[in-house]
């Protein structure tokens, strides 16, 4: 809840018909303001839907300007997407700083054409500043949510019951899902079981039915816990865990180092390649290993297997992830934001 001795407003604006407004109504975060523009995508689609995007773009710079006159903000956040570009065109129009927030290790191609417009660039990590100019990305580090940052072992093991002199294995693929990982725990289950880990299953909620099939009789093992998604207890799951097997989307640039995990991660193949270049980041500094989608099958037993019982390894990757905590990202931003919109 806002501090209510705080002056600051919060306005958000997003794509007309967009999923945005559902999340931010949803969120913790008390708006003064819910916005929509019309924008759409103008890279990667057939000539037709690029012109109807260009006259989306061009009408939403125009409502955009209006909001922007009737708002005054002084400092506006951008975070990529075709829909901030109309608000970064009106802000230049009306000289209001911009801030450009990349969570990932490396911008796609709006944040590249909206870094044009901003005045600072807040980045996650140090490896993000070889693609600006320099001098003008700081590092900020990834905003992280309250149930991360509270979580401790402690509790963790209290909510999910588990035994703290074994190992747990973390297993998840966002609230969606990651079917591609699923079946490859679904084929191995039983041998990880047998093996003496205790598992906790974020199945997402799109796989779960599909996941408790394959789960079979395991499904009801004492070692083997399956949730179709964990909202506020999200962060005492990571707390438990002991090894990870999970996506590389740009959360785990913060989440796994907060709390020093070893991962084994997953870039999700059927999009560009950010999740690729942050499993590089994470592996190359030696906090985690990089698995295709497509080696899955072969080596997911035999990669978790080999971790979770070599101590000496999973003890220096732990170290190596903790060393790249950045706890105070969500902060860093803020102050950044009242810092140039005061400037």
């Amino acid at each position: 809840m806002r501090d209510p001795s705080e002056e600051h407003e919060l306005h958000f604006v997003g794509a007309v018909g967009g999923m945005e407004r559902k999340l931010v109504l949803a969120s913790t975060l008390e708006f003064d303001g819910c916005h929509e523009v019309l924008a759409g995508p103008i890279h990667g689609v057939n000539p037709l839907s690029a012109f109807v995007s260009l006259v989306k773009l061009g009408i939403g710079a125009i409502q955009s300007l209006v909001k922007l006159l009737r708002i005054r903000p002084r400092v506006i956040l951008l975070t990529g997407g075709w829909s901030n570009l109309p608000i970064a065109l009106a802000a230049r129009l009306l000289s209001i700083p911009i801030v450009i927030y990349l969570p990932d290790v490396e911008p796609g191609l709006t944040i590249k054409v909206l870094q044009r417009f901003a005045h600072t660039i807040a980045v996650t990590v140090e490896a993000s500043a070889r693609y600006f100019p320099t001098g003008k990305s700081v590092v900020t580090g990834y905003p992280l949510q309250e149930n991360r940052l509270s979580a401790t072992r402690e509790t963790a093991l209290e909510r999910f019951q588990l035994d703290a002199s074994r190992k747990t294995l973390l297993v998840f693929g966002g609230s969606r899902g990651a079917r591609s990982i699923n079946i490859a725990l679904g084929a191995c289950l039983r041998r990880l079981l047998a093996a003496g880990m205790q598992i906790l299953h974020i199945t997402g909620e799109w796989d779960w039915k599909r996941a408790m099939r394959e789960a079979g009789e395991w499904k009801d093992h004492g070692d083997y816990q399956a949730f179709p998604y964990l909202h506020d207890d999200m962060g005492l799951a990571f707390a438990a865990a002991d090894l990870v097997v999970c996506r590389a989307g740009a959360s785990t640039l913060a989440e796994l180092p907060l709390f020093a995990l070893p991962a084994i991660l997953v870039p999700y193949p059927y999009a560009w390649r950010y999740q690729k270049v942050n499993a590089d980041y994470l592996s190359e500094r030696g906090a985690a290993i990089r698995l295709d989608d497509e080696d899955l099958s072969d080596r997911l037993y035999d990669e978790i297997a080999h971790l979770i019982h070599d101590e000496a390894r999973l003890g220096e990757m732990s170290e190596r992830s903790r060393a790249l905590a950045k706890p105070d990202g969500a902060a860093a931003l803020a102050r950044l934001l009242i810092e140039t919109g005061a400037s």
